[in-house]
């Protein structure tokens, strides 16, 4: 299948304040192919990065439900490792591996009505017992790394065991929590990015705050047009791709036994 975005993506259109400061944003899923205009990809925040230069300051607005795990640790370990500092701004929400990459900030600033959500990594899986067994111990590692990065943020205001129920719990802190918890260095008036969540992540995740489904529910409500037909396209090919890619499995599964 041929990739749908060839340019750079709209979110990576970045502000340049001035020739020390630039304004970056993350406003929708991390991945790793890019197909709409509100996608993150590693490779396409690298090249964000270093379009902007040496400047002194990054200011990386974040309103995400997270996504691929390894494309967020890599954003991370970007931002960590560039001269700039970061100022991170949660307009309306960083969830997942979203929260993640919000850690990389010198400063994390949420608004009142902004949430951080943590939780353990998950994935879906075809294998035998053996193979299952594997991922699950893959993905008790990985968590380790989030463990890591959390801690490392929050200091002395959070402990490892607690972290680790919070994580296991899928926990979604208001703004002052995060502060509490040393997730958070400053909290903002509310703006009127509310945090809200898509239909999908809605599914995916537990716990998900009534207060994020309302605010979901009302952006549907006020939007004046669904899907675009190449959207609809573009839907239609990744479910044929999928339902293939599992029945190709599952006759490869049946003649393992």
């Amino acid at each position: 299948m041929t990739k749908k975005v060839t340019t750079m993506p709209k979110w990576l259109t970045i502000k340049q304040l001035t020739d020390k400061q630039a304004d970056m944003f993350i406003g929708g899923e991390i991945v790793t192919d890019e197909w709409y205009d509100s996608d993150t990809s590693a490779s396409g925040f690298r090249d964000a990065l270093q379009s902007v230069g040496d400047v002194k300051t990054i200011n990386l607005h974040i309103n995400s439900p997270g996504g691929s795990v390894f494309e967020g640790i890599a954003i991370y370990n970007m931002l960590k490792q560039h001269q700039a500092t970061v100022n991170v701004y949660v307009d309306g929400l960083a969830a997942s591996i979203a929260s993640v990459v919000a850690m990389a900030g010198n400063r994390i600033y949420m608004p009142q009505n902004a949430m951080l959500m943590i939780h353990n990594p998950w994935t879906m899986a075809v294998g035998n017992a053996t193979e299952l067994r594997k991922q699950a111990d893959d993905l008790d590692q990985i968590a380790k790394s989030s463990i890591t990065t959390y801690l490392s943020k929050a200091g002395d205001k959070l402990d490892e065991e607690t972290l680790k129920q919070m994580m296991d719990e899928e926990t979604w802190l208001t703004a002052e929590e995060a502060l509490e918890y040393g997730l958070a260095d400053n909290v903002m008036e509310p703006n009127k990015m509310a945090a809200s969540i898509s239909d999908k992540y809605k599914a995916s995740y537990h716990n998900v705050p009534d207060q994020l489904i309302m605010n979901s529910s009302e952006k549907v409500d006020k939007r004046k047009n669904g899907l675009t037909d190449d959207q609809r396209q573009t839907l239609i090919e990744e479910t044929l791709n999928r339902r293939e890619l599992v029945t190709t499995q599952l006759k490869q599964l049946q003649g393992e036994q």
